[in-house]
């Protein structure tokens, strides 16, 4: 279900123990090759797709598109609001659904820019409504094993705008033609602790732009790995994984 497709009273008479999902987004560069609004298209594919194999499990609610970028400000293109208004934001968003009756929350974050401040976000909600749960996923965690097993490049080839963005969004374009895609891995090294990436995460943070991340290219990891087939499984195999987060919060 879709909150924002429900009339009132539709939203009224829905079960206040169906978990209700807030995606976290971005709008921002991803490289020569893929829209500014990569992250959100990923987010989206990933919850209609959950919504379409049962529409009466969770309450999806409107996307919260522009986040947390400021780490790309020095590519034309890229929107972003301060950690302390997302946060707000998102507070009064899921506020007003815990003022509606429900108890049950998951916030699914598409970008890692966000990934701090929703875990603050997710700890200061389960402080001030200890009645409800909430629970905080990254898609690319919460499936981090089964991603080693599909990879084709090596430990950086993912992070930006990389192999699985790459993948992910050519699946969901279907026949669109995509622009030129860098070809090789794109990853200026800084420090043992400090470099990772989506399935390798660093032991320490260092903060980076993503123009110092990337030798200016916007692309960390390496996109020419990227197929369509790829992107169809990476979604099938975080739609599952969505949908048993979504049961053990129910029944939980």
């Amino acid at each position: 279900m879709k909150w924002e497709d429900l009339s009132t009273v539709e939203i009224d008479a829905v079960d206040r123990s169906v978990p209700v999902i807030l995606n976290i987004a971005a709008i921002e560069q991803h490289g020569p090759h893929l829209p500014l609004n990569t992250d959100a298209v990923i987010g989206a594919l990933f919850l209609n797709r959950l919504d379409a194999a049962d529409p009466q499990a969770q309450l999806i609610l409107p996307q919260v598109k522009v986040c947390c970028s400021d780490h790309h400000m020095d590519f034309p293109g890229t929107l972003s609001v301060r950690h302390v208004v997302l946060h707000d934001y998102v507070l009064g968003i899921l506020g007003s659904a815990a003022s509606a009756g429900f108890t049950k929350f998951l916030i699914l974050n598409s970008h890692g820019g966000n990934q701090g401040i929703g875990q603050i976000v997710t700890e200061r909600f389960g402080f001030e409504n200890p009645t409800c749960d909430i629970a905080l996923v990254t898609w690319w965690s919460l499936v981090r094993a089964d991603l080693r097993d599909l990879s084709d490049s090596g430990a950086f080839g993912t992070g930006h705008a990389c192999e699985f963005e790459t993948s992910l969004i050519m699946f969901a374009q279907g026949d669109r033609a995509m622009p030129d895609i860098p070809p090789g891995e794109h990853h200026v090294r800084s420090h043992a602790w400090a470099d990772g990436s989506m399935l390798h995460p660093p032991r320490g943070h260092l903060y980076r732009s993503m123009k110092a991340m990337s030798g200016g290219s916007g692309v960390v990891g390496q996109p020419d790995a990227a197929t369509a087939d790829k992107g169809a499984r990476i979604c099938d195999l975080v739609v599952a994984a969505l949908a048993q987060v979504v049961a053990d919060l129910r029944g939980g």
